[in-house]
């Protein structure tokens, strides 16, 4: 079954005093590359969710957010007064230099300097750990199910040109008897041009034409494209985790669909295999994203 490298997840955890919602976003990538946005108190648990991500996306370029939202004031956090009065010490004389008026509002200018508030590093607390990790979960899931679906959708679509690929061969084949006799045709022709200034051998001209003729022959190209079709199918239907394998089964088929142009000979193959071509490109195009 196929699934998509691109997805998002969200779900929310309530907890006393503030609410966390965590956000998982994945794009296509070769390997599994995270990005982590973790608040100071969880990221000793960095390792524990990187684990859970590993073991159910597989790969992709994944974003985790944890956003907390304080429902009260934050008990850890306190107004450091004297880094405030500091900053009002060094201000005060700049403010009379410049002239500025008394009813400047200088603490206001202050508060946003760095250290004016400090926040005190509370220590985790392993049952909210608990039950954070399976809110994380949880949105890791909905993540999931979302891959899941684009999977599909993506499934219709390479399967559908697959099949295309495969229609595109079948009228390859009227044309084939056609086009060897045209090599006969031509070669004839040109031989009763010179038959009356050279000697020809009719057994070896037959036996040469025989080896000429099979040169330009496709049905090994043909028998072993429609073997790669078919287990291009296969694959995507039951196996886990196909994007590389398929990706070696599309360089393949890209192989003999290439060996049958540069043996075609003839235009209207040609055609069918620039549309091939163009079928091909667009089924590697989507199975960059898939997992």
């Amino acid at each position: 079954m196929i699934k998509s490298m691109t997805g998002f997840g969200k779900a929310t955890c309530e907890l006393p005093g503030k609410k966390i919602n965590i956000e998982i976003k994945s794009l296509n990538s070769k390997q599994l590359d995270v990005n982590m946005r973790l608040p100071n108190i969880y990221r000793e648990k960095d390792l524990v969710l990187r684990n859970e991500l590993a073991n159910k996306l597989g790969r992709g370029k994944v974003d985790v957010g944890f956003y907390i939202d304080f429902l009260g004031a934050e008990k850890n956090a306190s107004i450091n007064s004297q880094v405030i009065e500091s900053y009002y010490n060094q201000i005060l004389p700049i403010s009379d230099k410049l002239g500025l008026t008394e009813n400047t509002d200088i603490l206001r200018a202050i508060m946003p300097l760095p250290d004016t508030v400090k926040i005190e590093q509370a220590e985790l607390d392993e049952e909210e750990w608990g039950l954070i990790l399976e809110t994380f979960k949880d949105a890791l899931d909905k993540l999931d199910e979302f891959r899941e679906q684009e999977g599909k959708v993506l499934q219709l679509d390479i399967i559908a040109r697959i099949q295309n690929i495969r229609e595109l061969l079948a009228f390859v084949e009227p044309f084939e008897k056609e086009r060897t006799e045209r090599v006969r045709e031509k070669i004839m022709d040109q031989l009763n041009e010179l038959k009356d200034k050279v000697n020809v051998d009719e057994n070896r001209f037959e036996q040469e034409m025989i080896y000429y003729i099979e040169k330009f022959d496709i049905t090994e190209e043909k028998v072993r494209l429609v073997n790669h079709l078919d287990y291009f199918i296969e694959t995507a239907a039951n196996e886990e985790m196909v994007g590389k394998k398929l990706g070696f089964i599309t360089q393949e088929i890209g192989r003999e669909i290439n060996t049958m142009g540069s043996k075609a000979n003839h235009s209207e193959i040609q055609k069918l295999v620039i549309q091939m071509k163009d079928e091909l490109e667009k089924i590697k195009e989507q199975n960059l994203n898939i997992l």
